[in-house]
């Protein structure tokens, strides 16, 4: 591209992603617990008691978030034709530790739209995995075929904000002074300065954008959803109802007073003299605060009975149920009925859960595998990246969990029947190094107890050659 459509496409798109960034700090903030408090109050409620509860914050959007993503375990790339998880694309892995950052990138996914993976190739080393936060990272796509052409990435130091534009064929690097700083880091007075060049464009080793996005899409539109939004204004709810419940016990603790007397008045003293003027009756607002009520002569009590709490732990158990209902998130995540649930019940409560995360694993399997086939044309495997494209297939951990018992009683089913050990050790929750070393030791144990005659194993238990360390 010449520089001035580079420098177009990044003011495009760095105004795009400026324009996410509200609703990407929003979602973090209620998934983080600071944002969501006393909304929907009255004034006079606000006016009263609001800084008495700054800071109750009961965060909900939490465990809905962290629910389907302690289920998401990446094993591994398996190739066509083959049993197992592709040793060297593991090892990349974690070279760079990219578990963990797979499983925050997988986090910001259902909590703030979208998350980035970036692969840079290093010469003589093993290709780079970084994880961009949605707030610093966009990808523009061909309308028609949905494919990735261009990519950008967002820094910043004390004076600068730079950018780099990855297309198909180059790569450039941009800045332009940071002229302010509006809530937090990555933010640009609206009337910053034109990008420019921050040196001279190079080639792009990968031939292609090197930037790949992790959309947790719903509808066929350009518009990813967010786990938790629906979570938000019944947490805001649930945390007004508590206020409100605090204030009553509040109330219900401290005895409120009665003076069978006129409205109290009090004197109005001269600035300068300090002598008495005059006087006034007292504020309302001071009555209220300090729970007296002054009746005039006559006036009799009938009753004066506290609010009863349990009208509002009912209205904080109702929303706990909503936001149960509608994010498919168990109810015992939620603290009701905890571990209470039979063991049988578990499968049956978590079945929506299970469901959900088996969506979410669908949403990123596209970009797990495309990070794969980048790593390995970094690296230079022209042939690996030509078979993660044809056939390629990410490989997950189950996304239900079982009692040992269970767990152990259906895959002694299945060895029964005849499967191999290496699927059952894979089905077992093994990771790839962990099912080889299995195998690795079985493949020893034979060769030392019965001289490396493997069909002397698991003899009437629908055992055979596939015990060996081949599978």
């Amino acid at each position: 591209m010449l520089p001035e459509q580079v420098q177009k496409t990044v003011t495009s798109l760095s105004d795009r992603l400026r324009a996410r960034q509200g609703d990407i700090a929003t979602d973090v903030a209620y998934y983080k617990g600071t944002e969501g408090r006393l909304r929907f109050v009255s004034d006079e409620f606000r006016d009263y008691f609001a800084k008495r509860f700054d800071g109750l914050s009961d965060n909900w959007c939490a465990p809905v978030a962290q629910a389907p993503v302690e289920r998401m375990r990446y094993l591994g790339m398996r190739l066509p034709d083959t049993q197992r998880a592709d040793e060297g694309l593991m090892r990349t892995w974690e070279a760079n530790d990219a578990a963990r950052g797979l499983s925050e990138a997988l986090l910001m996914m259902v909590v703030a739209r979208r998350s980035f993976a970036l692969v840079s190739p290093v010469e003589g080393e093993r290709a780079r995995i970084t994880f961009e936060h949605p707030d610093s990272a966009i990808v523009d796509y061909d309308p028609i075929t949905r494919q990735r052409r261009a990519g950008l990435v967002i820094w910043q130091d004390d004076a600068n904000e730079y950018a780099e534009l990855s297309g198909l064929q180059t790569v450039t690097r941009l800045r332009r002074p940071k002229l302010a700083v509006v809530g937090g880091e990555r933010r640009v007075a609206p009337d910053a300065r034109e990008w420019q060049l921050n040196g001279d464009p190079r080639k792009n080793p990968l031939g292609a954008v090197p930037l790949v996005e992790f959309r947790n899409s719903q509808l066929l539109d350009n518009d990813p959803a967010s786990d938790i939004e629906v979570v938000r204004s019944i947490q805001d709810t649930i945390n007004l109802v508590w206020a409100y419940m605090l204030n009553a016990l509040d109330y219900a603790t401290l005895p409120q007073r009665v003076a069978m007397a006129d409205s109290p008045t009090e004197p109005i003293l001269d600035e300068e003299t300090g002598e008495e003027i005059g006087d006034r009756p007292v504020e309302l607002d001071r009555l209220i605060k300090e729970r007296i009520m002054f009746l005039g002569e006559g006036a009799q009590i009938a009753e004066w009975t506290a609010a009863s709490p349990t009208a509002f732990v009912e209205v904080v158990e109702l929303g706990k149920q909503h936001i149960a209902a509608q994010t498919r998130t168990p109810s015992h995540y939620l603290v009701e009925g905890g571990s209470n649930i039979p063991a049988a019940g578990y499968q049956l409560a978590e079945a929506g859960l299970v469901s959900k995360t088996n969506e979410r694993i669908g949403y990123a399997t596209p970009a797990v595998r495309e990070i794969n086939r980048l790593v390995a044309v970094a690296e230079g495997k022209a042939q690996l990246a030509e078979q993660i494209v044809n056939g390629g297939r990410p490989m997950w951990a189950k996304p239900q969990y079982r009692s040992e018992e269970q767990l152990m009683d259906g895959l002694q089913k299945m060895r029964d029947i005849g499967f191999p050990i290496r699927w059952i050790a894979e089905e077992y929750g093994l990771g790839p190094n962990d099912v080889d070393r299995v195998m690795d030791m079985i493949a020893q144990e034979q060769q030392e107890l019965y001289g490396g005659y493997p069909a002397m194993i698991g003899a009437g238990s629908g055992g055979g050659a596939d015990d060996t360390a081949g599978g």
